[in-house]
């Protein structure tokens, strides 16, 4: 034996693995809040039972369960399972892991399965690499992301893979998961017999904000810093109120005073009290709230309670976004409040936002009628033969710049969706609404 050989490897000791790793599900079963894609019965489900799987997209929050869903599928499929992150791997390892399963698949006959954590850090040019093998069937493809994958992954190898969106967990999921840690003697907390009720169970599941593992990871601490005066951890508010006051004075995001703090700032701004709207937006600043959450709420706030009383407003609001983003915080701070004001002190109407709802009734509760001939193009001889484009009429040729041309189906003709308001500059576009359908109404006499 040589000296300077290294040890054999002892396993490690369970207590050093982070509770979440512990307590990760080892079946379809035991995953908690995700009825929808792995209950009995479910398409995900029987994919997986039955070896069937196909490429496949998992989108959701962090701590939802898709990386636990692909070691599951790694365990119960006959492929071969290769798994790497984005984060760690290159676009070298990925074309490595390209060709060996084609070599694999030419060779024995047997797929790949490829899983891709975090797959929106790859762009669209390096994700690229994998359709070739998706499409000869050499891997398939599994990628996690907490991002929008219309948005982070390759149009064409999205249209090749199905999309399962995890939801955040709620409260009751994630009080299940926790008294589940706290019971469990062989992976959880068990041994150690905890005390804890559902009251802070509760509060530590909102913190977590439909978040499993941060659940977990703060479960875990607070067992190691519970006083134990029978010789039991005793995990109580007083207790979780200690852990989290740093991070709570700076950051609530998924707290009760989160919601209630927008919710204030949304109201005031809307019965157009800038004084109301600024100190619940300084509440917010100085508690930490995310920038661009603020920002995001601004935009759609401009939209929804200002819309075209006051069509600057949209400008401003999304003016703010942008300078929020390049300055970040403290200096964003006046950016959004000037924002806020404007909003507060613009006109208010949500006739867009009703506008909308009454149309998107229209469009998914009517009859989905085709677009009439006279408002579809003719770009070829066959559309001309088939009366595209008849009947068309330029609004320009009109004197007043407006036909008496009808552009909504047929059952849908005089159908009001905008009722724009007397106030603000919608004024403005009612008087001309009123005038042009009183110039239609002499085209068709």
């Amino acid at each position: 034996m040589n000296l300077f050989d290294d040890p054999p490897a002892e396993a490690p000791d369970p207590r050093t693995i982070p509770l979440p790793e512990r307590m990760r599900p080892r079946t379809l079963d035991e995953i908690v809040g995700q009825d929808a894609l792995v209950a009995p019965g479910r398409p995900l489900r029987e994919m997986i039972e039955r070896d069937l799987l196909q490429s496949i997209i998992l989108w959701g929050p962090p701590g939802t369960g898709k990386t636990t869903l692909a070691r599951l599928i790694a365990e119960a499929t006959k492929a071969e399972f290769v798994a790497f992150s984005a984060v760690l791997a290159g676009i070298k390892e990925v074309k490595e892991v390209m060709t060996a399963a084609e070599m694999r698949r030419r060779r024995l006959g047997t797929r790949t399965i490829v899983f891709v954590d975090e797959i929106h850090r790859f762009n669209k040019a390096q994700q690229d690499a994998f359709l070739p093998r998706v499409e000869a069937g050499d891997i398939i493809l599994i990628g996690a992301t907490t991002e929008n994958p219309s948005f982070e992954v390759n149009a064409a190898l999205l249209s090749r893979s199905k999309v399962f969106v995890l939801k955040p967990l709620d409260e009751a999921a994630i009080v299940t998961i926790l008294r589940r840690a706290l019971d469990d003697e062989e992976r959880g907390l068990g041994l150690q017999r905890p005390l804890a009720d559902d009251e802070v169970l509760g509060q530590i599941a909102r913190f977590a904000d439909g978040d499993a593992r941060s659940a977990l990871n703060l479960l875990q601490l607070l067992v190691a810093a519970a006083p134990q005066p029978a010789g039991q951890p005793r995990i109580d508010s007083a207790l979780l109120s200690r852990t989290l006051q740093q991070k709570t004075l700076r950051y609530d995001k998924g707290g009760e005073e989160h919601f209630n703090l927008i919710s204030a700032l949304h109201k005031s701004m809307r019965n157009s009290d800038p004084d109301a709207a600024v100190y619940w937006l300084a509440r917010m600043v100085e508690a930490g709230e995310n920038a661009m959450y603020i920002a995001r709420r601004l935009v759609r706030f401009a939209s929804e309670d200002v819309g075209n009383a006051d069509p600057q407003a949209l400008v401003v609001a999304t003016a703010a976004r942008e300078a929020a983003h390049f300055l970040g915080f403290p200096e964003a701070n006046t950016a959004l409040a000037q924002a806020a004001i404007y909003l507060a002190t613009a006109p208010k109407s949500n006739a867009v936002y009703m506008a909308y709802n009454a149309a998107k009734e229209a469009a998914t509760n009517d009859v989905a009628s085709p677009v009439p001939l006279h408002l579809r193009n003719a770009p070829t001889r066959l559309m001309k033969e088939l009366d595209y484009g008849k009947g068309y009429q330029y609004a320009h040729d009109d004197a007043s710049g407006v036909s008496a041309m009808d552009c909504l189906p047929e059952h849908l003709q005089g159908r009001r969706f905008y009722q724009p308001t007397e106030r603000g500059f919608e004024k403005e576009i009612k008087r001309r609404l009123d005038g042009w359908e009183e110039i239609k109404k002499r085209g068709h006499r």
